[in-house]
């Protein structure tokens, strides 16, 4: 993620893990999609609500931070979902009769890539390029 462009000012949202947070999460990225002049928030909007819900589930304490901001060329935006478990998500093999674990794999097929990178003290950030 070299090329994207982090600032003092990146919009930042600070999240409890709650039933809530996707939510909150949701409004949030549709904010700042508008501020970058983003027309079609959907993949956006499928995408934090997956990553945030994961860190709500499979996580449950510490505090949930997203962050929503453009490359240097305003050619792709990046989601980032940080969170203080040190699990790193799984993707699991399409199971038709499966009642959860369906989400990443959805993921992956909406956006440009993904990765994991862990935090220094504790904790890890998922993160998504999607095109702008």
């Amino acid at each position: 993620m070299s090329d994207a462009v982090l600032s003092a000012e990146t919009p930042t949202l600070v999240l409890t893990p709650s039933d809530r947070a996707p939510a909150r999460a949701r409004r949030f990225l549709v904010e700042q999609f508008e501020e970058l002049g983003v027309g079609d928030d959907f993949a956006g909007r499928l995408v934090v609500t997956e990553l945030v819900t994961n860190s709500y589930k499979h996580v449950g304490f510490g505090h949930i931070v997203v962050r929503v901001f453009p490359d240097e060329a305003k050619t792709v935006v990046y989601v980032e979902v940080w969170d203080e478990g040190d699990a790193l998500p799984v993707v699991r093999p399409e199971d038709h009769g499966a009642t959860s674990g369906r989400g990443l794999p959805l993921i992956i097929e909406l956006v440009q890539a993904w990765g994991v990178r862990p935090l220094y003290e504790t904790g890890k950030v998922v993160w998504v390029r999607c095109a702008l």
